[in-house]
């Protein structure tokens, strides 16, 4: 086993160096230090949460990018690594520059060279996750568009390409012809590559920022996307089920017990994965009350109408407040059940039992459920 590790290693090693000898070794810089990086102020953007920075785009001409696919996003020009937008996280930390990957490894994957201009919107393991899409990916093709033309754009690169990120894109006008996915290609060249600023990461945990989340990306998604809904008969009392989520934690144990309870209360339950982008549109644009656990599925109370009551049900050691932030900027009536998770070993995303006491308290206090 032990030689089996070194024969790994020294592979691994080997193949790493060679690769540095086709593309050169990596190096740490800032924008302004570059000639062929072309750094502008987004003026017509500005984020309303305090000490928050302004945005900018970056023009690099014979741009790179290269991409671990989880944790690393390296925006290289003449084998610089361009501190200020490059991306880089360990274990859910945002991270300096100076630990990006790329400056101890290189790049070791073949390039793939693409002519004309790719807008990348690349941000590790996140970009892949439906929320993080919405709220983070997209909105950064609002900020492409502050100084280039989306006629003008030749490709786009993607975290992966999935059927949320063809509807929401199509609905941008951008077809599937221009994208890149960074599963396929995971080193690329560009004749101009053009970057922006992400609208809220700045240090700490990507669970810490989320409470930066600015109005202005909920109300350009609001005034975007709305208009695109896909009507459908559908009910205005619901329940998120996730039982069917590829992602498997945070499941509902007691779930009979809950089940017979929305019924009674003439609740149907949606999984909104068998839903399109537009159907969820329509769906929770016209809700009069929402319950579920914290999920993905919640993103959509982007599209809820004001005084919506929204029930969001995680555990007490799970921080994630993005939903709420979004609640408030929308004048939602929110309300949070936090509550105990079954196993010591999954203490924040594991599984739980609904309390529906105070599911019941919630829903009475106001007479919304009559």
């Amino acid at each position: 086993m032990k030689f089996r590790k070194f024969l790994q290693t020294l592979f691994k090693k080997t193949f790493q160096f060679l690769f540095k000898l086709l593309y050169g070794s990596i190096k740490l810089n800032n924008s302004e230090n570059l000639k062929n990086v072309k750094k502008n102020k987004i003026t017509n953007i500005k984020s309303d949460i305090p000490n928050s920075k302004d945005y900018y785009s970056y023009k690099i001409f014979n741009g790179r990018v290269y991409t671990d696919y989880v944790e690393n996003v390296a925006i290289i020009s003449e084998n610089n690594l361009i501190n200020e937008i490059s991306y880089q996280q360990v274990s859910g930390n945002l991270v300096d520059a100076s630990q990006n990957i790329v400056l101890k490894n290189g790049t070791p994957r073949i390039k793939k060279k693409f002519k004309g201009r790719v807008l990348c919107v690349l941000q590790g393991a996140s970009g892949n996750n439906y929320s993080h899409w919405i709220l983070e990916i997209l909105p950064k093709i609002k900020m492409y568009s502050e100084h280039y033309s989306l006629d003008d754009l030749d490709y786009i690169y993607l975290p992966k390409i999935d059927i949320f990120q063809k509807e929401t894109l199509s609905a941008l006008g951008i077809n599937e012809n221009k994208f890149i996915s960074s599963e396929k290609y995971r080193h690329i060249e560009a004749d101009e590559l053009i970057v922006v600023d992400h609208t809220y990461y700045y240090k700490g945990t990507i669970l810490e920022q989320n409470k930066n989340q600015p109005t202005w990306v909920i109300e350009w998604l609001r005034k975007t996307f709305l208009d695109c809904e896909k009507k459908f008969d559908c009910q205005k009392f619901f329940f998120i089920d996730r039982s069917d989520s590829k992602y498997k934690h945070n499941q509902i144990e007691n779930t009979i017990e809950v089940s017979n309870y929305l019924k009674k209360n003439k609740f149907v339950s949606y999984k909104l994965e068998n839903l399109s982008f537009f159907e969820k549109i329509y769906l929770f644009k016209n809700a009069d009350i929402i319950i579920g656990l914290h999920g993905a599925g919640f993103v959509h109370t982007v599209f809820c109408k004001p005084g919506t009551k929204i029930i969001e049900i995680r555990s007490f050691l799970y921080s994630n407040t993005v939903y709420e932030k979004i609640s408030n900027i929308n004048n939602l009536n929110y309300h949070l059940i936090q509550t105990e998770t079954l196993k010591e070993s999954e203490r924040i995303n594991g599984d739980i039992n609904l309390p529906l006491d105070k599911l019941d308290i919630i829903l009475n206090e106001d007479g919304s459920n009559t």
